[in-house]
């Protein structure tokens, strides 16, 4: 049937990107035992393009040829795992793994159902990447802690922190221009009050945040030590409980917990994990989530002050402006479309489009009120 064939050309195509994207991270990455796992992730994906092909020629469709090039959204990450590492490309490729999962669940036959499984394994496996000492044949116990230390999402913070600072003083900039038409020396100086104060905001508030969140983290892990070191019978079966809930039954339950309490640190580190929900080693630096939210917000905020920072004012200082934030606004979608699976075009255009919307509004605004102060 037609349907099937353009859906399975459709697969072929997701799973030779796959194969493209697992084959460079693997020649990318220089730990071996990560590279062996890229490598058992790009002989998955082979498999599952030969399925497919396999089906189309059943059918008497003639195969394409493997392309030379993936599509954005892979050709993307390659790029940033080139420059910065296979680590920090983490989330892109999980969400990309989530969204071949998503493709597969609305596709009902045996094939798919292995493939599906395939998919969660190769998310399974990128939670486990996420530790610096993974090893392929370590135990699977440690699954929650690969799906916790998951949640950090840095170039995830890193574009919206770059998208809030454009925006933001995009709006003030030209909601200045408006009122101060072409002294462009109060312009620049608009920009870059906004850039600073916004940048400085950003980053305390980060920083309290993180502080306060992990001071109520570590408050929680001496009230957990405390109680284990005045109860630990009743810590053990506080214990036992929690695995009674996952299903063990209760001898089962009971023999994991007090196996656990002959070494009080693990027995601590599985209470906090599983009692708590937290992660004792991924509890969050203040000074680096700070950090990392003054910088995202000033490079996005810096780029509508550069044109007055260059020609000093006047129309071409405007016009500059205006030409090198829709720009960089479409970049950010463009970003944003590699952590949502949305196409670039589509998260290009809305980026520009709230932007625009709010570079206008304060451009009026200001527009009125300059002509009422003059007059």
């Amino acid at each position: 049937m037609p349907q099937d064939t353009d859906q399975s050309l459709a697969n072929l195509r997701l799973e030779r990107d796959a194969i493209i994207l697992y084959d460079a991270l693997a020649g990318i990455e220089k730990d071996p035992n990560r590279a062996s796992a890229f490598e058992r992730i790009a002989g998955n994906e082979r498999r599952h393009a030969a399925i497919w092909a396999d089906k189309l020629r059943e059918r008497g469709v003639d195969v394409p040829p493997a392309p030379t090039r993936p599509r954005p959204r892979v050709a993307a990450i390659v790029f940033l795992a080139r420059v910065f590492g296979t680590s920090a490309v983490s989330d892109l490729v999980t969400a990309l793994e989530g969204d071949e999962e998503e493709t597969y669940q609305g596709q009902a036959s045996p094939e798919v159902e292995g493939i599906a499984a395939d998919e969660r394994e190769h998310a399974e496996i990128w939670r486990k990447l996420k530790d610096p000492d993974y090893h392929p044949d370590r135990d699977i116990a440690t699954r929650e802690r690969w799906h916790r230390s998951g949640r950090s999402g840095t170039l995830r913070a890193v574009i919206f922190g770059v998208s809030d600072g454009l925006v933001s003083n995009l709006a003030l900039v030209m909601g200045v221009a408006g009122a101060a038409g072409e002294q462009g020396h109060f312009i620049l100086l608009a920009g870059i009050a906004g850039l600073l104060a916004g940048a400085f905001s950003m980053a305390a508030g980060e920083y309290i945040s993180m502080q306060s969140q992990r001071e109520l983290f570590e408050r929680q892990i001496a009230l957990e030590r405390a109680e284990m070191e005045a109860m630990p019978e009743e810590e053990e079966a506080e214990m036992a409980s929690l695995y009674r809930a996952k299903g063990f039954a209760d001898d089962e339950a009971k023999a994991i917990a007090h196996r656990l309490f002959q070494n009080p640190e693990h027995a601590l580190d599985q209470l906090i994990r599983e009692e708590l929900g937290l992660d004792p080693d991924e509890l969050g630096s203040p000074f680096s989530a700070a950090f990392g939210s003054f910088v995202a917000f000033a490079l996005g905020a810096f780029v509508p002050v550069l044109p007055y920072l260059i020609a000093g004012g006047g129309s071409g200082a405007f016009v500059g402006s205006i030409v090198i934030s829709v720009i960089a606004l479409f970049a950010v979608g463009g970003g944003v479309s590699l952590l949502t699976g949305r196409g670039v075009l589509f998260s290009g255009a809305r980026q520009v489009a709230i932007g625009a919307a709010a570079a206008i509004v304060t451009f009026v605004v200001g527009t009125v009120i300059g002509v009422s102060v003059a007059g």
